[in-house]
């Protein structure tokens, strides 16, 4: 009803549409803009994938005593296992009572997934997804769709996700369109109502949103 306001010409003239991988905004992409390439955002992709492989950390994870080393290495310092590998510490080993040892944080991570091929293989092809998405290298991304590796049930549903929505994920890393600062203000919008626990008056929440945005301000100093 909303995109029904402009006209077909001003329609046909919308060249991309970024969004996430939400089924029926497709649907409606396609009937409101005839012309309209799909992209998908880089941001929801890498957070599908992380998602997926920090789902099978948590189940690899539960097939180990919880006093085992194993057990400890892949819960307590979960977060590294979701950075990129190149960022992380290679030189300076640091102690953890947890697993009682010190291990620079490549030395943990590795011994981490080495606790499970699949596991394995999830984490290298989750790494080698995003630097593809940083390279724009679609070629190498639509081999790591398309992978035969082991890697587990929930990163395998989200590598079909991927290969439902091809042309659209790689134009996602092809081109340089993102929904980041659309993202960005809808966060801030939920982080207003969860400040003040929720606002019975739209109008109340309109103005706070405005007063953060500054949208007030020329008319105050005028």
């Amino acid at each position: 009803k909303y995109f029904g306001r402009f006209s077909p010409q001003a329609r046909a003239n919308v060249k991309t549409v970024t969004m996430d991988l939400n089924f029926y905004y497709q649907d409606i992409v396609r009937a409101c803009f005839p012309n309209a390439q799909i992209v998908i955002d880089r941001f929801h992709m890498i957070q599908m994938l992380t998602r997926s492989f920090n789902s099978l950390r948590v189940q690899v994870m539960k097939t180990f005593d919880k006093r085992s080393r194993q057990y400890q290495l892949l819960k307590s310092p979960w977060k590294l296992y979701l950075k990129k590998f190149d960022e992380l510490e290679k030189v300076h080993p640091r102690y953890n009572w947890h697993y009682k040892d010190c291990l620079t944080q490549v030395q943990l991570v590795t011994e981490g997934i080495n606790t499970s091929t699949t596991l394995e293989n999830s984490y290298n092809l989750m790494q080698s997804f995003i630097q593809a998405i940083e390279t724009n290298n679609t070629q190498e991304l639509k081999s790591l769709i398309t992978s035969k590796d082991s890697i587990g049930t929930l990163m395998h549903k989200t590598l079909l996700t991927f290969k439902y929505n091809l042309k659209a994920v790689l134009n996602g890393a092809a081109l340089p369109d993102s929904n980041g600062c659309l993202e960005g203000f809808n966060r801030k919008i939920k982080q207003i109502e969860r400040t003040a626990f929720g606002y019975s008056n739209f109008i109340n929440l309109l103005t706070r949103i405005r007063l953060e945005e500054d949208l007030y301000k020329e008319n105050i100093l005028t």
